[in-house]
């Protein structure tokens, strides 16, 4: 009777370690902290190609603007040949220096945060920055860029010269330029919609 006791826990002592054996070595942990590893360098990924994508247009941006700038400044060749005698034109001209003055702006805080490391504003205040400035400056674009079509349309069905094919080319390059902070705008809202806010940066905001 003995011996089959001592066997019977025997074999009990060797179920019960066959069934908690297996829990030893299970990591529940490591496939959840792989992952999370996983998502974070997903993130920051999405986040400096947004971020450098964001640059370039600012910066395509900023050079149709100078150029659309520097072809209606200069369009003045005698009598009515003038760009200032338009108030379409005039209009654009004030558009494109202010589109180029904020693009330099931009591209210049951008190019700072990119060699440095370090952000000028906090987060919530440059998100915000970012999308009504972008969406306020291609709206501008434009509308600068449609009420000019119609005046250099009519003088072009009159006659073509240097002065209409001036004008002609500094509406393109606006229109170019239009394109850049529109698509920059599109950025700057996910930008914006994706950003976290915990307490402590309610509060500083």
């Amino acid at each position: 009777m003995e011996d089959q006791k001592e066997k019977i826990s025997v074999s009990e002592n060797l179920e019960m370690n066959i069934d908690v054996q297996p829990e030893l070595f299970v990591d529940k942990h490591e496939p959840e902290t792989g992952g999370d590893t996983t998502g974070i360098l997903r993130r920051w990924k999405r986040k400096e190609m947004l971020r450098r994508g964001s640059l370039g247009l600012r910066g395509i941006a900023l050079f149709m603007s100078l150029i659309s700038l520097i072809l209606t400044a200069s369009n003045k060749h005698g009598y009515w040949n003038n760009f200032d005698k338009f108030e379409e034109y005039r209009y654009m001209l004030a558009v494109t220096a202010l589109s180029s003055l904020y693009t330099v702006v931009q591209v210049f805080r951008q190019v700072h945060e990119l060699f440095t490391g370090k952000s000028l504003m906090r987060p919530k205040t440059e998100g915000l920055i970012d999308f009504v400035g972008d969406q306020v400056v291609a709206y501008l674009l434009i509308s600068s860029t449609s009420s000019a079509i119609p005046a250099t349309d009519e003088m072009r069905e009159v006659t073509t010269n240097i002065f209409t094919d001036s004008a002609a080319a500094g509406i393109a390059f606006s229109f170019f330029a239009f394109c850049c902070p529109a698509l920059s705008a599109v950025i700057s809202g996910y930008k914006l919609s994706t950003q976290t806010y915990t307490p402590m940066n309610i509060l500083d905001s």
